[in-house]
């Protein structure tokens, strides 16, 4: 059997299972894939926000961790069920998804099954406004947290969007939040927060007060350029979306750093099935070089990233599972890898 403390010395936290999906503008498949959430009975749903001038592309796919494709809904609009910039989600004890909308300030909530159930929030920077929500969480007794990210906040509501109270816009420098992103909260309660602006990872208690801040702005081991999520397992390591740096870090419960992943995906079930018909395509593929070699790139990670086929581009949201899996979505590559853990 695996100890946490075997895990920290050998690095070897999670390793890589399998790649979901494909660049589609309908159906099947994501287009800008933003995040995802895990519902209940394995239910997987992905948000695509699609490309601003093609709104049909923008959706939610329902999955499961299999491949195995259930249907997708949602629309561009700004009327019951439709949003114009889905940004964050996550799903309830119920297992109702819910949807933050960065345009048009609320959250749609739907069913499990994809049918929309209610929305709430309007814009403005009082108490339970927001100005471009990003990011949320729901915890165990089916509470909120959304990271207002130009408000520079975290607020916390009911599930019926009952405003509670807010956090991380006022107190010390350490406290105080710069354009927060994605975050989580953990079945003891803390909540960590991708703080986006500021290039680290606030740890707050579950009534809103600070605990810690780890890393700092940069692309060595243990630091970030714009975080976009967090995740926190069982036993407390903290898995990083590092967005800028294109890489998911991992750090110990004291915010010390394990290991990175850059990626390592392969062809997806989608991805096979579609080459069955598209042979040309899969010719084409089949003589180009989607590993080249990385010194060319003078270590600029986008670079390396845009040209390199199994690397994280653009890993927007880190995502766990009840199994302890990892859910990566990548926005630039249109696709979820995933990860388990090492037993």
């Amino acid at each position: 059997m695996t100890t946490k403390e075997d895990l920290i010395t050998s690095n070897r936290v999670i390793e890589y299972s399998h790649t979901i999906g494909i660049c589609v503008m309908t159906g099947r498949g994501f287009m800008f894939p933003v995040d995802t959430a895990i519902s209940k009975d394995g239910k997987i749903h992905t948000v695509s926000k699609g490309y601003r001038p093609a709104v049909y592309q923008t959706r939610t796919n329902i999955y499961d961790v299999d491949g195995q494709f259930y249907l997708d809904y949602g629309s561009f609009g700004n009327g019951p069920g439709q949003y114009q910039m889905p940004c964050g989600m996550d799903a309830d004890s119920e297992g109702n998804v819910y949807v933050s909308d960065e345009e048009i300030n609320r959250i749609t909530v739907y069913s499990n099954d994809g049918k929309y159930q209610t929305h709430w929030g309007k814009s403005g920077s009082g108490p339970g406004e927001f100005v471009g929500p990003s990011g949320l969480a729901i915890d165990k007794n089916d509470d909120v947290y959304v990271a207002d990210h130009l408000n520079n906040r975290v607020q916390k509501y009911t599930k019926d969007g009952e405003f509670l109270f807010s956090f991380g816009d006022s107190g010390s420098q350490s406290e105080n939040l710069n354009l927060p992103w994605g975050l989580t909260v953990t079945n003891d309660g803390f909540i960590y927060v991708a703080d986006w602006g500021n290039h680290g990872v606030v740890k707050f208690s579950g009534e809103g007060e600070f605990v810690a801040r780890y890393g700092s702005e940069g692309s060595n081991d243990g630091e970030f350029v714009n975080p976009s999520s967090v995740a926190v397992d069982e036993d407390g390591f903290i898995y990083v979306a590092d967005w800028g740096n294109e890489r998911i870090q991992i750090l110990d419960q004291s915010g010390n750093f394990v290991t990175k992943l850059r990626g390592e995906s392969d062809l997806s079930k989608w991805a096979e099935e579609a080459y069955v018909s598209n042979q040309e395509e899969f010719k084409t593929r089949q003589t180009a070089n989607l590993e080249p070699e990385l010194s060319q790139f003078g270590g600029d990670a986008y670079d390396e990233s845009a040209h390199t086929e199994k690397f994280f581009w653009g890993p927007t949201s880190v995502k766990l599972d009840s199994q302890g899996r990892l859910y990566v979505t990548e926005s630039n590559r249109h696709r979820v890898q995933i990860y388990k853990r090492v037993s």
